[in-house]
């Protein structure tokens, strides 16, 4: 990292900027039949995260949109200091990107009091037309990635070039792997922070966005930010 380049975020949503992983809670809440070998599979990385992801979901009729979308928005906490990040982050003029393998029906709204811009906030999408839930995948990996990541945070990042971009990845879980490795540097929880820890990545742990405003912040000072 140099001080020349321009510092971006980008930031995942189920497990960092919410408390818990919301996909999973869906998931635990409602127990569709067959999801757990489904949700082992794409742990384990037997399947790709689309793959998995699209297949839990199509386990639940699309009748049953509403009392999906009404738990999911109500049983989600949003991390502690993550409104004081932002304010320093746009204080700062360091742009701010939600790049999430969640779900657009509950990432916007949960999303809509902070303000982002919409075109900062990648996620997938619900169609509830059809007999079952379908995921929709409007940003898919392109080259150089082809782990099928439905959401590709790899494609996202590569639109801001590592010769001009300082780019800091925030994130905990298998969705955040890929990307970690084309990041500068990682601010990582629970399976991500392991993850980096054996393939060598740069990271630090953190727990609410407090601890990474200030490790930003000393960062920023030591001219290394």
């Amino acid at each position: 990292m140099t001080s020349r380049k321009t510092p971006i975020i980008f930031c995942d949503f189920d497990g960092t900027i919410t408390a818990n992983d919301n996909i999973v809670a869906i998931m635990k809440h409602f127990k569709p039949e067959g999801y757990e070998t489904v949700m082992q599979a794409v742990l384990d990385q037997d399947i790709s995260i689309r793959e998995g992801v699209g297949r839990m979901f199509a386990l639940f009729p699309s009748s049953r949109k509403d009392e999906i979308v009404s738990y999911a928005l109500e049983q989600a906490v949003i991390r502690d200091g993550f409104r004081e990040f932002l304010d320093y982050l746009n204080a700062s003029k360091i742009p701010f990107y939600v790049t999430s393998g969640g779900i657009d029906f509950f990432v916007e709204p949960l999303l809509q009091p902070f303000d982002i811009p919409a075109d900062h906030i990648f996620c997938n999408g619900a169609d509830f037309e059809g007999e079952k839930i379908q995921i929709t995948w409007p940003h898919p990996c392109q080259e150089p990635c082809s782990n099928d990541c439905g959401m590709c945070k790899v494609t996202v990042m590569s639109n801001f070039p590592a010769g001009e971009y300082t780019r800091i990845l925030i994130g905990d879980s298998v969705t955040d792997f890929e990307g970690a490795k084309k990041a500068d540097l990682v601010y990582s929880r629970s399976t991500l922070t392991e993850r980096c820890k054996e393939i060598g990545v740069n990271h630090v742990p953190f727990e609410t966005f407090h601890e990474i405003l200030e490790d930003m912040k000393l960062k920023k000072n030591q001219g290394v930010l």
